[in-house]
């Protein structure tokens, strides 16, 4: 235990400066309820900022759940179901926009794709059940012909990654408890400048399912082109 607390200090520091910079009323219009536009499901590395990557200042815009390797479900008694982060807004506050949020250099992917090849997990047991969870997404990724299983293995992650968003929103798509009316858009956050030059931009990858970035860019506006990309295309 680190005795001098420092990490402690910043903390109450930084939010006595959120403090400071709260303008009057700000969470008027939530005090009661919210009803956020969206719930973003992301990473829980401390690199992707989740609220920040959207420009959100204001309470009760987005729902944000996160966990390791930005998974849109939990195990229960050996089945997977839809995780009650995500399941929550769209259940409960007319939530009807789910965007799921990769990011390049995935941690969680590289264990799993570790796991996957070598048969190593990184421990201890709390992390290896998520890991263990993106296995076999990995290894339906790497049997695919979308990865370069041949490439080097910074490569081969990134694949990886935008494989395992489609994958994760392809289930939120098909689950029961999500209604069909919920729109389902996947992202990787780059932040390594991996799809390009602009590190901190969100790429749009995936819309209900569609992947394939010409057909996507039909679907939003010309000043958003820079947004869209794809290691898999």
């Amino acid at each position: 235990m680190c005795a001098d607390h420092d990490v402690l200090h910043e903390l109450l520091a930084g939010n006595e400066r959120h403090l400071e910079n709260l303008p009057t009323g700000y969470f008027s219009a939530v005090q009661d309820g919210q009803q956020p536009d969206a719930v973003s499901v992301c990473c829980s590395d401390s690199r992707v900022p989740q609220e920040r990557m959207w420009g959100v200042d204001q309470p009760g815009t987005i729902f944000t759940p996160s966990n390791i390797g930005n998974q849109v479900w939990d195990e229960d008694d050996g089945e997977l179901i839809v995780d009650g982060g995500i399941l929550y807004p769209i259940a409960h506050t007319g939530t009807d926009v789910a965007a799921v949020v990769g990011h390049t250099g995935c941690g969680a992917v590289t264990a799993a794709y570790r796991a996957a090849t070598d048969g190593e997990l990184p421990g201890p047991q709390g992390v290896d059940k998520w890991v263990e969870q993106l296995v076999p997404v990995v290894e339906a990724g790497l049997e695919s012909d979308l990865i370069d299983a041949d490439a080097d293995d910074e490569t081969v992650i990134n694949q990886l990654v935008e494989y395992n968003v489609n994958h994760q929103t392809q289930f939120l798509r098909a689950a029961d408890d999500v209604p069909d009316d919920v729109d389902v858009y996947g992202f990787v956050y780059d932040f390594q400048g991996v799809y390009g030059d602009e590190k901190g931009r969100t790429y749009l990858i995936n819309i209900n399912g569609e992947t394939v970035p010409e057909v996507i860019a039909e679907t939003v506006p010309d000043e958003y082109a820079g947004a869209i990309g794809s290691l898999l295309y």
